[in-house]
């Protein structure tokens, strides 16, 4: 069995089915938590970086002024006494460089530096002696100098994990303080599209420093302020219209009480009495939109009461009761709801109407067309009939009432079409399933849910 479902949810609104390939969700606290790692790490490699090769350049140049200093001493000497005192120094050592021997043979003074497969440097120096020869000296980098690279490289690794880490902590401090003022007004946006129109989104994330999740909670607040003035004017109006127009209905329908019998004074009874219902509903609509509505409530065995209204309505309907269940719930409005959707099948659908309960369940099903697809992807809107396969008379008002009353009663109202197991979406529907889940708790007479104790 193939089912498709819409959800109106404990308080009937409306719930879209949700298209298009998945996406990957990150919170606002890691997407900032690895951008300022990702900063905090870069930051960290460039000034390593430049740290290193600033040291490494430092103690270059302090090696070849070192290195120029006792070369010259060692000329001094060698052309005072003819002999090299130092270790390293040469004359025309044939390992000089090349580039340094060309400098020195030319009477300049000079230094040269040449990588060692180890990465140890080696420091040259050379001067041209009186008689043409090229005095050089050859040492190694200190060992001192390279353990103060070494214990530098140390530190800077070391530095650049802590920034890293640092970094990441305060990210996510950060997006978690973010991440927690809206997920605060998100809850307080989801408390108001459900109809608490006394919250407000600035109140909820509360906090001390302001910062632009204050300006959007404002927006928000501001645009529920002035939707709901709107529902307010557009319901007024249509209470207003309907109460304005309850008498002269109602003066019609006494009217054509006293009309000779005859067609034409059925036709004209048959439509004064769809006008009083009509206008009645809307009545009914509109103390609904209001959420002012409250449920009398009082305790009944659930099967029997659903099989004796039943009974009551249409004797050809069969009721199954699989489990019975004592409810709390408000008689007057769920035998409301029960009775639009036998109502709705019985217009639109074909027999046979069957109606199952199960604990605190009631499915009403019927064997028509279906639901029309704008209402299990909407939800049930007023005066809207249905589609081409499922239409009929009515206003459209029937599926609206049972949501409204079912949002009263803290229930949940679900709509869903049964087709074939296995056929595509093309093959028409073999039947329409109404299921009205009643709530474990029921709402107390001020709308809300008692409050469970662990």
């Amino acid at each position: 069995m193939k089912e498709y479902a819409v959800d109106l949810g404990g308080f009937g609104g409306r719930r879209r089915p949700r298209f298009g390939r998945p996406s990957l969700r990150t919170g606002v606290r890691w997407k900032i938590s690895a951008a300022i790692t990702l900063v905090g790490a870069l930051v960290a490699l460039a000034l390593s970086l430049v740290v290193h090769n600033a040291a490494q350049v430092s103690m270059l140049d302090n090696a070849r002024d070192v290195q120029v200093e006792r070369v010259q001493v060692a000329q001094r000497m060698y052309e005072t006494t003819g002999r090299l005192n130092f270790i390293g120094v040469k004359v025309n050592d044939p390992a000089i460089p090349e580039a340094l021997r060309a400098k020195a043979l030319a009477g300049r003074r000079a230094t040269y530096v040449s990588e060692k497969v180890n990465g140890v440097p080696d420091i040259w120096a050379a001067v041209p002696l009186s008689d043409g020869r090229v005095l050089s000296l050859h040492t190694r980098f200190t060992d001192r100098s390279a353990e103060v690279m070494k214990d530098l490289d140390q530190a800077l690794i070391i530095g650049s994990i802590a920034v890293v880490f640092g970094g990441c902590a305060l990210g996510v401090l950060i997006g978690g303080q973010i991440s927690r003022r809206l997920r605060k007004a998100a809850a307080a946006a989801g408390s108001v599209a459900q109809g608490q129109s006394d919250v407000r989104v600035r109140d909820a994330i509360g906090g001390v420093v302001r910062d632009e999740t204050d300006d959007l909670a404002q927006a928000v607040d501001a645009m529920a302020d002035a939707l709901k003035q709107r529902l307010e004017a557009e319901r007024r109006v249509t209470a207003d219209i309907a109460h304005e127009l309850r008498t002269p209905v109602t003066g019609l329908l006494t009217a054509a009480e006293l009309l000779p019998p005859g067609r034409p004074t059925e036709l004209v009874r048959d439509r004064a009495q769809a006008m009083r219902t009509l206008v009645e509903d809307v009545l009914e609509v509109a103390r609904l939109d209001s959420a002012s509505e409250r449920a009398e409530l009082q305790d009944i065995m659930l099967g029997e009461f659903v099989t004796r209204r039943v009974a009551t309505r249409d004797a050809d309907i069969a009721v199954r009761v699989v489990h019975e269940s004592e409810v709390t719930t408000d008689p007057r409005r769920l035998e409301r709801v029960l009775g639009n959707l036998l109502a709705n099948a019985a217009r639109h659908g074909k027999p046979p109407v069957e109606v199952t309960v199960e604990g605190r369940v009631i499915r009403v099903r019927d064997h028509g067309p279906g639901f029309p697809e704008e209402l299990l992807a909407e939800g049930p809107s007023r005066f809207r009939t249905g589609s081409r396969d499922r239409s009929g008379q009515g206003h459209g008002l029937g599926l609206t009432i049972a949501a409204g009353q079912a949002r009263v009663l803290g229930a949940r109202l679900t709509f869903r079409n049964v087709r074939p197991p296995g056929a595509p979406d093309r093959v028409p529907a073999e039947g329409a399933i109404a299921v009205l889940w009643l709530p474990e708790h029921a709402p107390t007479n001020t709308g809300s849910f008692p409050l469970l104790e662990d």
